[in-house]
């Protein structure tokens, strides 16, 4: 077994290290002394780029120990650097995360962590990535990615045995993996969820001068303990709860189809 491990807060972040140690784990038990772990990353953050690959630019890919290679690129291009150039043969599975931060809600169509997991899915590879969303009820604890590290695990395992992967669909599922903002002994379980939308929530932009007194743009987020509806990945998070979303990079509004197809009769 073979799995990838990338993420978008770059090689050196403390999430990557918690996802190596989860798939780790996991990768022991099903395949014991088979299981090999790489690793790609981004050499720097990466935030907020979503599915962005280097379509115009070329970039390097460097060694940093075995199985561990850091890429000049986008989460995604970590993914294609990994499958057609430092791995000898394709991944079984890849991980994306842990990402320091929710990727719940809209924070979903920002996420290069969410980003990787597409790109592998649209490979045709099994793909989950995994955030841990931050509070009130991380600040204090030894470890922020406390809830991801003891109960990704779990998860991971219960997704790369049993979940449903529809090899043959076009758009292969991936899932979108949130630990709550809790501490490891808090967390009330694991439910599905539908992605969400934040009550009023928008980026925006604030304005900062430089010494030299040009006026410079910074991307600002909202307020992350905004409601969204019953059900979904941001309500099961704040309840305490561990949310698992599948998904497709289809953006089809399927329901809307048949209105539409009637404008053009």
């Amino acid at each position: 077994m073979r799995i990838l491990i990338t993420n978008d807060d770059g090689i050196n972040a403390p999430g990557l290290k918690v996802a190596e140690e989860i798939a780790q784990e996991v990768a022991q038990e099903l395949a014991g002394e088979k299981a090999e772990i790489w690793t790609v990353a981004p050499a720097f953050e990466q935030s907020g780029v979503g599915h962005c690959i280097s379509y115009t630019r070329p970039f390097m890919v460097a060694r940093h120990g075995e199985r561990r290679f850091a890429a000049e690129g986008s989460p995604a291009d970590c993914v294609l650097a990994a499958i057609y150039h430092v791995m000898p043969e394709r991944p079984d599975f890849v991980i994306s995360g842990v990402n320091r931060g929710n990727n719940s809600g809209e924070n979903t169509l920002y996420s290069g962590t969410v980003g990787a997991a597409m790109e592998a899915a649209l490979q045709g590879l099994p793909a989950i990535a995994l955030s841990q969303y931050m509070g009130e009820g991380t600040k204090g604890l030894d470890s922020v990615f406390q809830a991801a590290r003891a109960h990704g695990p779990e998860v991971l395992r219960r997704l790369l045995t049993d979940a449903p992967w529809q090899p043959d669909d076009h758009y292969r599922l991936f899932y979108n993996v949130n630990f709550p903002p809790v501490g490891a002994d808090k967390v009330a379980g694991i439910r599905a969820s539908s992605q969400g939308k934040r009550d009023d929530y928008r980026f925006s932009t604030t304005t900062q001068d430089s010494p030299s007194g040009r006026q410079f743009l910074w991307i600002k987020g909202d307020v992350q303990t905004r409601p969204s509806a019953t059900g979904t990945d941001v309500d099961h998070n704040h309840a305490g709860y561990v949310s698992v979303t599948p998904m497709r990079a289809d953006l089809t509004a399927h329901d809307q189809l048949d209105a539409v197809e009637t404008l053009f009769q």
